[in-house]
């Protein structure tokens, strides 16, 4: 057992299947998981380190809809594109909810009881120097209950967003030291407001470029709706990032793997394995799924190789001259030859909600090499 668990360890050409095999398929080899085991599987999935996330934020709607779609299609013969992300119409296998790390630093006054300042900073560097950026959309959702008015949609504030080009000893309230991107009129209803900002991200990946941005909320002093209205809009805002990791990301055709034989033999095919998150205490990071069938392959490689087996021209002359010579040439090995993706939610480690497409996570088919 032990010598087959080395060889398929050994000819594994995929890290990330690799580290799933070590971590789950271990007691078979008689082998602990331990931290470094752990490491090298984080790091197959961007990680640096294990979250341990402190506030469970909600899934968005969206991120839910696209994963039971995925999820949905893992059975199917025909599906659409893992490499784009039609919801937002554009390339990706990374979707993110970035959370702002800014807060409010101008709020209301005597000369302005309904002005609100507040000041965002999202992380861009949780994305991988591999990943391309093709989406950074800003969300601003509008929180309070403004249906009271008599007539609800009337535009009575003015919205400003500020790119902030630096830091300066009077703070981002310096007026140099901002820029103004766009302002417009918005309603007073419960919404929310969407922002492209994907070329101005992008910028932010450069090291020390990035230093948020302003949005400014001023009442139309116009406006009669506002005569005694000293309600501050609570706003809420965050980013959404999609990128496209080229490395884990292949259109591929995902085959049916939940339904594989049962009957004993000792011959190369896969067999099930289910992992459960729970089992190595992931349950606290990981929100869906909770576990999947990955499956592996196990059997012996015996002369004559059937075309079942899957051999190589390589492996099929290794197992003949294994038949002559049992103890100088070793059976050729039983590895995945085909392999597919599944879709992961989880909290990164400044917990963000994450969306990510994994390829090559689940064992389909078995040969000898």
């Amino acid at each position: 057992m032990r010598r087959a668990c080395v060889c398929a360890f050994s000819t594994m050409s995929n890290l990330k299947i690799g580290v799933f095999v070590v971590l789950f398929w271990g007691a078979a080899c008689s082998e602990s998981m331990d931290s470094v085991q752990e490491r090298l599987f984080l790091n197959a999935l961007g990680l640096s380190s294990r979250p341990k996330p402190v506030h469970h934020a909600p899934v968005p709607s969206v991120l839910w809809k696209i994963f039971r779609k995925n999820k949905a299609q893992e059975s199917e013969p025909h599906q659409n594109d893992p490499c784009t992300v039609p919801e937002f119409g554009v390339q990706g296998n990374i979707v993110r909810i970035l959370q702002d790390q800014g807060g409010l630093f101008s709020g209301p006054n005597s000369q302005c009881p309904t002005c609100v300042e507040k000041h965002m900073f999202f992380n861009i560097s949780v994305l991988e120097m591999v990943e391309q950026l093709t989406l950074a959309q800003l969300e601003i959702k509008f929180k309070h209950p403004f249906y009271h008015f008599p007539q609800a949609g009337v535009e009575v504030f003015s919205m400003y967003l500020y790119k902030v080009l630096k830091t300066a000893l009077k703070g981002v309230h310096d007026e140099s030291s901002r820029k103004l991107l766009l302002s417009r009129s918005i309603q007073l209803i419960p919404g929310s407001v969407t922002l492209n900002l994907t070329e101005i991200a992008e910028t932010w990946r450069k090291p020390g470029r990035n230093f948020g941005f302003i949005i400014a909320l001023h009442p139309n002093s116009v406006n009669p709706m506002l005569h005694g209205f000293e309600m501050v809009p609570e706003l809420h805002t965050s980013l959404v990032t999609v990128s496209l990791n080229p490395l884990q990301c292949r259109s591929r055709r995902r085959r049916s793997a939940q339904h594989l034989p049962v009957t004993p033999s000792s011959v190369c095919k896969p067999r099930r394995l289910y992992i459960d998150f729970k089992d190595v205490g992931w349950q606290d990071w990981i929100i869906a799924p909770q576990g999947y069938m990955a499956n592996y392959c196990h059997g012996e490689c015996p002369f004559p190789l059937s075309e079942s087996l899957n051999g190589t021209n390589h492996a099929i002359l290794q197992t003949l001259v294994h038949s002559f010579n049992p103890k100088g040439t070793p059976q050729p090995c039983c590895v995945p030859i085909k392999l597919s993706p599944i879709s992961m939610l989880y909290y990164d480690n400044n917990d963000n909600v994450v969306l990510r497409h994994y390829e090559d996570m689940v064992v389909d088919e078995c040969g000898c090499r």
